[in-house]
């Protein structure tokens, strides 16, 4: 009887052990709801975030879209102040961050990085007239960024912090340029185009003054299977073509 009891038991311990894998396994997507991935961005950054309407479109925008229905997912777009996101991930607001986001040692610290998808670099846009002709020609001016950005990194690392003026994002930065609040705005190159591209009679680029950053997408902090499945649905549209033709239909 003994014995018979110590089969069950066995059985038994084996039949809940395997619903509990099944059940972690089946639908386990690392996100907060199972059924949707929701992406923080600040979508005042062309071509990679910006509004149409009320509506976020942009590289990230579709990439994370594409990645989102190879995880059998839906997406939804949280768009907020830049430098709120790292909270908003941090205290599960959000699942993830795409954001023309650059793989920066402090921001490892508490969150981790999916593999990288673009190379960038930083712009110095400065008004038509402007003798500023490279990075050393900032030391005495007073520069415009993005609060929380890589472009707030590389000015503060040219002038004293009060000569560096943070805003919510870069479109408000170039509109204290061409207002004369400030000298010149540093922000990431594709960004700078639009910018320029709104404003060829105001404004000039000057570019290849600061070294290339990767754009990647980041996870709360260990979030081994989010991680995993956004690497996983980035390789898989970088092999469909998808991501090409994304990248083609904003970045010329």
């Amino acid at each position: 009887m003994k014995k018979v009891m110590k089969i069950l038991a066995a059985v038994m311990a084996s039949a809940m052990l395997a619903g509990v894998v099944g059940c972690a396994g089946a639908g386990d997507k690392g996100t907060k709801d199972p059924k949707k991935l929701v992406m923080g961005t600040n979508a005042a950054f062309p071509p990679f975030e910006y509004l149409e309407g009320d509506k976020v479109v942009g590289v990230d925008a579709e990439i994370m879209a594409a990645i989102a229905k190879e995880m059998g997912v839906e997406l939804e777009i949280s768009d907020m102040e830049f430098d709120s996101l790292p909270t908003a991930l941090a205290n599960g607001q959000i699942d993830c961050i795409a954001a023309g986001f650059t793989i920066k040692p402090d921001r490892e610290e508490t969150m981790d990085f999916s593999d990288t998808y673009y190379t960038a670099s930083q712009t110095i846009i400065v008004s038509k007239d402007s003798t500023v002709k490279t990075s050393a020609d900032l030391a005495d001016k007073t520069i415009g960024v993005q609060t929380g950005t890589t472009g707030s990194s590389c000015a503060l690392a040219l002038v004293p912090e009060e000569n560096v003026k943070g805003f919510g994002n870069g479109m408000l930065a170039v509109e204290a340029l061409t207002n004369g609040q400030v000298d010149a705005v540093i922000i990431d190159n594709n960004p700078a185009k639009a910018y320029y591209n709104e404003n060829p009679d105001k404004l000039k680029l000057i570019e290849g003054q600061f070294d290339d950053e990767a754009y990647a997408i980041a996870v709360k902090k260990d979030n081994a299977t989010l991680l995993k499945n956004i690497n996983d649905g980035l390789a898989k549209i970088k092999e469909n073509g998808t991501y090409d033709e994304i990248i083609a239909k904003y970045i010329k």
